[in-house]
């Protein structure tokens, strides 16, 4: 799904260790592929501002009332879905 040059950031391996990753697309679309695990200052609020402007949307998997946060927790484990599962304050 990236365009060429583009690229392709993990912050998280809920999944597991291990991922099958054909390095034929990597190389070929000239991809960047790293990991993230502390932010430049300015990121976050970036981040931020292009969900706000309509320009990105998180994928959501699935939305629970705050009350529901066993069952959210439940389909988290169960790995089932890509995205975010998202709590509900009341």
């Amino acid at each position: 799904m990236l365009r060429r040059g583009g690229r392709y950031a993990v912050a998280g391996a809920i999944a597991g260790p291990a991922v099958q990753l054909d390095l034929r697309t990597l190389y070929l679309k000239d991809l960047r592929f790293f990991g993230c695990t502390v932010l430049d200052a300015g990121v976050f609020a970036g981040l931020v501002r292009y969900i706000e402007n309509g320009e990105i949307r998180p994928l959501i998997a699935a939305s629970y009332p705050l009350s529901g946060i066993v069952e959210a927790q439940q389909e988290f484990l169960q790995k089932r879905r890509a995205g975010k599962i998202v709590l509900i304050p009341p």
